[in-house]
């Protein structure tokens, strides 16, 4: 069995701003002082934030010029949609289930 990580996609979004941070980032790649501009936090906060949804395989970055800009990491955005779909899955099946089984209280 798999041992909890705390680099884990899910735990790096339990952060209400670093899921602002992937909402701005859904909508194109930004460098840290673009997503300062638009989030409540500065650019050393910003920066951390992003370590630790790079550290989970949330964002990826690449050099521009003397900046680094940001984007989604698509393979990482894909694992969390497996994992929910998985679980979303299993839901549905455990409700077929449910629903199948036969009514104890009928006659």
């Amino acid at each position: 069995m798999a041992t909890y990580q705390a680099d884990d996609g899910w735990d790096a979004l339990g952060d209400p701003t670093r899921r602002a941070i992937v909402a701005c980032l859904a909508e194109h790649p930004r460098a840290v002082g673009e997503l300062a501009d638009v989030l409540p936090i500065s650019r050393p906060a910003v920066s951390q934030h992003l370590r630790v949804l790079k550290d989970a395989g949330l964002v990826s970055d690449r050099a521009e010029g003397t900046r680094r800009v940001y984007r989604l990491n698509p393979a990482g955005v894909a694992a969390l949609r497996d994992q929910l779909d998985t679980f979303w899955q299993r839901a549905l099946s455990g409700y077929q289930d449910a629903a199948e089984q036969p009514d104890e209280e009928t006659p």
